[in-house]
């Protein structure tokens, strides 16, 4: 991280001779101009990226240390024991009610098109490839799926289903949520999903899902096991031989799986193994339930699967130029390949490369027919792959319209997730509690070092100044602000501590109307926002437009944090600044958030009594009414895992009585403002009656 020198220089040529309101922007930014902003772009994502390295060097010495099997089973058992805690644990095992609605007769083989129940009423779309030579009982393989169009009908997987069934092996396949026929926000007038992507799909649910102490995972994990459950129960198979492949998602969950599940027996994960270390270092957290928060606080990596595995036989299947970096893989198998010497298997793990991209391409899946030939028939199979016949992704569907919500209907995710939050509604704390459990559910721990901060000059204005400064919030984190000080003496002032989710810059209507009122106004980016905002289009994908700054959000929350708390500690530290400020009266500090940073302005009220009144402007309406739409944007970087099962946002609000809480507009989960009724509804007995849909009149001192 480069000095605090070159993140904020003179504004000179930015600031003119207008008023504070009449000001662009960019036009109170610090950095308008320079060539080498970007380094305080990265600074978020730089802070993060070393607290991540710092969980990952500490996971290495403690791998370091295992020498013996029952270090390794007490990995596994540690492995499963947080990953299960991660999940939110499991759903109930219910009547799965599968029933076979066709069967496609093809030559060599069949395959039958299964419904089953997941959990009830949560339909499951399959096919089933049964072998016709042979004799059963068969080897079997589970194949869940990756990201891919077509979900069960893609051309890779119906390649590597058929030539399986006209080996002699069952091979099931299902479509994920939200791919397939199993699309969860289905739109009829599109005929697709409103999101289109099934990773924007998957992400969407996953916010919901964390709100409530959850992870997608937790679902998708399940619908493998009960496709195992019904897998198993076909008199063709032979349940001590069964194996698990799937390529990119379906390489991640045939880790998932196998390391949770030990009816598998033999694994080979496609384009997914390599190293969170290397992830990092390139493209950063996948989609939603790729990643299990709090993975890496928890001292886990992807190598931690193959130790779960262990000593069974794992096969590594990479792509030399796939996203998934090749060295992160080679790096995991490296470090497997101890384990497995240890426990006297070193030839059940192994590795194979292919010079090509992302995908289960030929060459690996002629490499998991010799793995699976290996170990499931007792010799390796290196017949080549013959041609097959592909059949379209209608012909392969389970239900009349292709879609379960239009053919079906039944439970949905969010369905799920939203009567999961209503049943653990009552068991939220009590009140006095609650300022303890958002500490420990925010990850909040403010510094206590010194402020360090630096100034870069003073514009006069007319009846007051602006004072351009920075303050070190914690190591490795700066907050660029600006303090706006009325000229005249007559005693202390009240002071407002503003904080913007567009950055300082945005608010300057709000600031001049406090400085006008003779308050003292330090205007602060919190991490991540203004001129410290990562921007969208270094982030690659959609997913900025539905999820904000996904990447640093995820990598908070892996690591055990959140960016509410963050963004609270930078508010708490600010009011620090604030307090040590001449003419300021302490006793009269108060906090302004609006949009993006109204929540964690809100979190840091419950968490600081040193902020006596508190206005929120555009602030989310509530975390339950996230659960309780099917669609949201720009709600991620909101997110406290686990917040409903203690608390929502209006009860925060109650907490800060008696102090004064102004809520001058709110949002819905989609970030529409909502009317004056609708604000009425949603704060309705909150106790300490804030003032709602007014603006703050603080210089009052009321």
């Amino acid at each position: 991280m480069k000095s605090s020198r070159l993140v904020c220089v003179s504004m000179l040529l930015a600031l003119s001779a207008g008023p504070v309101g009449a000001q662009t922007a960019e036009s109170l930014d610090f950095l308008t101009g320079l060539s080498d902003f970007r380094e305080l772009r990265k600074m978020l994502p730089a802070y993060l990226d070393g607290l991540a390295m710092a969980k990952l060097d500490e996971r290495a010495r403690t791998i370091a240390q295992i020498s013996t099997p029952e270090q390794v089973a007490a990995r596994r058992a540690y492995l499963r024991e947080r990953m299960l805690k991660d999940l939110g644990g499991l759903p109930e095992r219910t009547p799965l009610n599968a029933r076979t609605v066709a069967v496609l007769e093809r030559d060599g083989y069949k395959v039958e098109k299964v419904i089953f129940e997941s959990q009830p009423r949560l339909y499951v779309t399959a096919n089933l490839y049964l072998p016709k030579n042979g004799r059963p009982p068969y080897p079997a393989v589970l194949f869940p799926l990756g990201h891919e169009a077509g979900a069960k009908a893609h051309s890779a997987w119906q390649y590597m289903l058929i030539t399986l069934a006209k080996r002699g092996y069952v091979a099931l396949a299902w479509d994920p949520v939200g791919q397939g026929e199993r699309v969860q926000l289905w739109d009829a007038d599109i005929e697709d999903s409103k999101v289109l992507r099934s990773t924007t799909e998957h992400t969407i649910a996953t916010t919901e899902c964390l709100l409530a102490g959850q992870n997608l995972a937790r679902y998708t994990i399940w619908d493998g096991m009960r496709a195992l459950d019904y897998l198993l129960s076909r008199p063709e198979v032979d349940s001590a031989r069964v194996a698990c492949t799937g390529n990119s998602g379906g390489g991640t969950h045939t880790a998932y799986l196998s390391a949770l599940d030990d009816r598998i027996k033999v694994a080979a994960p496609s384009c997914y193994i390599t190293s969170w270390r290397r992830l990092l270092l390139t493209i950063g957290p996948q989609d939603g339930e790729q990643c299990i928060p709090p993975w890496l606080n928890d001292g886990l990596d992807h190598a931690d699967f193959i130790y779960a595995f262990a000593p069974k036989p794992f096969l590594i299947l990479s792509a030399i130029r796939d996203f998934f970096p090749i060295v992160g893989a080679r790096g995991s198998f490296e470090e497997a390949k101890r384990i497995y010497d240890v426990l006297g298997a070193p030839e059940k793990l192994s590795m194979f490369e292919a010079d090509d991209g992302h995908g289960y391409s030929k060459p690996r899946r002629q490499a998991a027919y010799r793995w699976f030939g290996r170990w499931l028939k007792g010799a390796e199979d290196p017949e080549p792959e013959a041609p097959v016949e592909l059949e379209t992704e209608e012909m392969l569907n389970c239900t009349p319209t292709g879609q379960v919500a239009t053919s079906l209907g039944g439970e949905t995710v969010f369905s799920l997730n939203a009567r999961e939050v209503e049943r653990e509604k009552k068991a939220r704390v009590k009140p006095a509690e609650l300022p303890e459990r958002v500490r420990q559910l925010t990850g909040f721990h403010p510094s206590t070092g010194p402020l360090n901060v630096r100034h870069y000059g003073v514009i006069a204005r007319s009846g007051y100044r602006i004072e351009k400064l920075t303050y070190e919030s914690e190591p490795g984190i700066l907050a660029p602000s600006l303090l706006f000080v009325p000229e005249g003496a007559g005693g202390p002032r009240p002071a407002v501590l503003y904080a913007n989710g567009r950055g300082k810059s945005a608010g300057a209507a709000d600031i001049e109307r406090f400085v006008k009122a003779g308050l003292i106004v330090l205007a602060i980016d919190v991490r991540g926002t203004g001129e410290t905002r990562f921007s969208n289009e270094e982030q690659g994908s959609d997913f900025p437009r539905f999820f904000g700054d996904y990447n640093s959000a995820m990598k908070a929350l892996l690591v055990g944090k959140t960016l509410v708390g963050m963004r609270a500690e930078d508010i708490w530290r600010g009011v620090d600044l604030l307090s040590t400020q001449a003419g300021v009266d302490r006793e009269k500090i108060y906090g302004v958030g609006h949009g993006g940073a109204a929540v964690p302005m809100l979190h840091a009220a419950v968490l600081d009594p040193r902020l006596k009144q508190v206005a929120l402007d555009g602030v989310l309406t509530s975390y339950e009414a996230v659960t309780a739409s099917k669609i949201h944007r720009g709600v991620f970087e909101s997110v406290v895992p686990g917040a409903l099962k203690a608390y929502d946002l209006p009860e925060l609000v109650a907490t800060l009585a008696p102090r004064p809480v102004w809520i001058t507009s709110a949002v819905d989960p989609l970030g529409h403002t909502i009317g004056a009724r609708e604000l009425q509804k949603q704060y309705a007995g909150v106790a300490g009656r804030p003032r709602l849909g007014v603006q703050p009149d603080f210089g009052t001192g009321n």
